[in-house]
């Protein structure tokens, strides 16, 4: 049989089909023998196993993980209090050999409260080195050290203040946390008197605006504050406000200390324009209250706050009256704090009407014309200038003064500085220039002003050389503080011996109790 074109014989049999494609054979599956019992158990330990170590992984992985996050938060938490550590520390320099530690803690005190404090010591002399270290407790007190007592004068010298060299390190998180406490409109009130409340210090303060937040700094478990406080506003206006008027405002007998927090309320340790230049009237009557309590419980020996009185019935007093009786007294009043109102009798604007205690029938009087009221408070006011002669325990005990003339009468009384009958001379006379009849000149000369009662010339030295400088000081001793008064005004900035005289009332208390380094 012949073959056709693309046959092909191969063992006798054709590879190719009809159609002239090779063939496909199947192979038949591989078949694997069944697996014994005892294989079977060790495939399901090696599959247990495989799945415990797969666990096992990403268990550790979760482990690290956590323990990457845990000290990574840890370690975000010490650098925050290495950081707080280091803005509570202020240094302090050139502090005269003769001053102790005591006396420099006692300067730095009423920013608030001193944690510790490290003076260094020389062992040979046993004198400190004439610089130290103060930690405070709260940031913001070391602040406030920082900006009032650059320049400050200790012992006739100006001491150097500011901040360890290693503040560097920390500067990160010190930005962090001062951007932080811009986002909230908080103060610092420092040397706030003992006997005064989040009451008393809220009603003195919420004259510049609303406070949704007044706190004072507490020991645990104790009721009595420890001088310093947190004061809230809702806008950055009456914070600064609040903080160019009221630093540095005696209330109590005590200067407070007033500027910003520096850091935001969940990391407390617990160029500014200013608008106002004098006290709001409402903080004024509340400062002058204030005042007066703490008066009052010091001269009955009383350490308690007293029940707070009922309130009494109330009424408004004009703008015109307001700024009267401030005149009068010679406190100056922003003129966007005192607004007239379209109505008579009311205080509108930015600060909050002023109410004075008054008697429960002066709702139904009829109603008094700004300007008849105004001459008659003005009247009542020169009547009490009249009462100068008396004391000022005597004119608070006289009931008859009430309203706008009460009012004058507390702020008086509020705005009063401590009384001294000391004058110091300094710059009069070098160590070298002074003589027999120095005393008798210094004696007859303040004598043209008011009777002197005793003159003392002291030396200071400026330091344990042998050839340091020497100061020379004259206090002068008036017989009555108005002399004094007359004398400083007179003499300072008078020539002496081709000297200028620098003339200035020295307090009373350092005097008596023969602290001359003043």
């Amino acid at each position: 049989m012949a073959l056709s074109q693309g046959d092909a014989i191969f063992g006798g049999s054709s590879v190719f089909g009809a159609t002239g494609m090779p063939k496909l054979e199947v192979t038949p599956p591989l078949k694997l023998p069944s697996l014994s019992s005892h294989q079977q158990s060790l495939l399901a330990k090696a599959k247990k196993y495989a799945m415990e170590q797969s666990i096992k992984t990403v268990l550790v992985k979760q482990t690290l993980q956590h323990q990457q996050q845990q000290m990574s938060t840890i370690q975000e938490a010490a650098q925050r209090q290495r950081a707080l550590a280091i803005m509570c520390r202020v240094y302090v320099g050139s502090i005269y050999y003769d001053i102790s530690q005591d006396q420099v803690r006692n300067a730095f005190t009423p920013f608030g409260p001193v944690k510790s404090m490290d003076m260094s010591f020389d062992p040979i002399t046993h004198k400190h080195k004439g610089y130290c270290f103060i930690d405070f407790e709260i940031p913001e007190a070391a602040q406030l050290a920082t900006e009032q007592m650059q320049s400050y004068q200790m012992a006739g010298r100006n001491i150097k203040v500011g901040r360890p060299s290693n503040i560097g390190q920390a500067a990160p998180i010190i930005n962090e946390l001062a951007e932080d406490a811009k986002k909230y409109n908080r103060l610092y009130v420092a040397s706030i008197h003992p006997d005064l409340n989040e009451e008393d210090i809220r009603s003195v303060f919420t004259a510049f605006g609303k406070i949704t937040a007044c706190e004072l700094g507490r020991e645990f478990g104790s009721k009595k504050h420890r001088g310093y406080g947190f004061i809230e506003y809702d806008s950055l206006q009456a914070a600064l406000d609040a903080i160019s008027s009221m630093n540095m405002f005696d209330l109590g007998g005590q200067l407070l200390r007033v500027g910003r927090a520096i850091t935001p309320p969940n990391v407390s340790v617990s160029s500014v324009n200013a608008a106002v230049s004098g006290l709001p009237p409402a903080a004024a009557v509340a400062a002058a209250a204030a005042t007066q309590k703490i008066l009052a419980q010091e001269a009955a020996g009383i350490k308690v706050m007293p029940t707070p009185p009922k309130p009494k019935p109330v009424m408004k007093v004009a703008p015109a009256t307001i700024q009267a009786a401030l005149a009068a007294q010679g406190a100056l009043i922003p003129p966007h704090a005192v607004m007239a109102s379209s109505k008579p009798g009311l205080v509108t604007g930015a600060t909050p009407a002023v109410s004075l205690p008054g008697n429960p029938g002066l709702g139904q009087q009829p109603a008094v014309s700004a300007a008849q009221q105004q001459t008659k408070d003005l009247n009542t006011l020169m009547k009490l200038d009249n009462l100068q002669s008396q004391t000022l325990s005597q004119q608070e005990g006289n009931v008859s003064i009430s309203g706008s003339s009460q009012r004058h009468l507390i702020m008086q009384k509020l705005m009063r500085k401590s009384e001294s009958k000391v004058m110091v001379l300094k710059d009069m006379v070098s160590a070298d220039d002074m003589d027999e009849d120095l005393e008798g000149e210094v004696t007859e000369e303040c004598g043209k002003f008011g009777r002197v009662t005793r003159v003392i010339i002291y030396q200071e030295r400026q330091g344990e050389e042998e050839d340091a400088d020497i100061i020379v000081k004259i206090f002068v001793e008036f017989e009555k503080s108005a002399d004094c008064e007359k004398a400083v005004a007179a003499m300072n900035g008078r020539w002496f011996g081709g000297n200028k005289i620098s003339a200035i009332i020295y307090d009373q208390k350092k005097y008596e109790s023969n602290d001359l380094t003043a």
